[in-house]
Formats: C-alpha cells, structure tokens, sequence
C-alpha cells in the first residue's frame, strides 16, 4: 500500500460506520421526513466517496480490492453534482444494504495493513 492509503481507507471506513450509526433504529419513513438525517447520510457518503476516488488515482493497487469503486465514486459525484435529482430511496437503498459490506471491506484492508 502507498503511505497514503491506510489514511483514506480510515477516512471512507469512519464515514461508512456513521451512516450506519445514524441509521440504527431509523426507519424508511424517519429518514424520508428528517432532511438533517438524509443531509448526515449523504454527506458521510459523500465522504466515502472522496476517500475512496483519492485511493484510485494514488493506489490502483489497493483501489482494485474495493469491490464496485467506481460506482461508489460515481454515486459520490451524483450527490455533489447531482443534489437537485437525488433520489432518497437510492440513498436509503445504498446507506441500508451496501454501506456494511464495504465496511467488512475496508476493515479487512486496514487490518491486512497493520499487520
């Protein structure tokens, strides 16, 4: 791993464990009439993204073990840019049943980097 990495690899998998922290015992219709909660959640993944984005282009190496990257950088860039047409049923899709496997993920590159 380049020096850099561990450091965003912690930076994605902290954002990544907020938005489950911020989730937990939420509901659909909590998150869908709360604008603070959905504005939390999309900026951590926000944040996931950017860490993320800066592990492809400074390590292709560490990058090619984060399953479906590009789509996570790519999602990133439809909140940032794209805020006016998010779709908050594709945020609460992606915080509920994506964000914890990645966060398996990164825990496993930050350990095997430890090591």
């Amino acid at each position: 791993m380049q020096p850099d990495t561990p450091a965003l690899l912690w930076d994605a998998h902290r954002a990544a464990v907020l938005v489950t922290d911020f989730l937990t015992g939420r509901s659909w219709d909590d998150y869908r009439a709360d604008p603070m909660l959905r504005s939390a959640v999309e900026r951590q993944i926000q944040i996931v993204g950017e860490a993320l984005n800066r592990v492809s282009h400074l390590d292709a190496e560490a990058a090619a073990l984060i399953p479906d990257l590009r789509r996570i950088v790519a999602f990133r860039n439809v909140l940032v840019h794209g805020y006016a047409v998010v779709d908050d049923a594709i945020v609460w899709d992606v915080a509920t049943t994506r964000i914890e496997p990645l966060i398996e993920t990164l825990n496993r590159l930050l350990r095997e980097n430890a090591q």
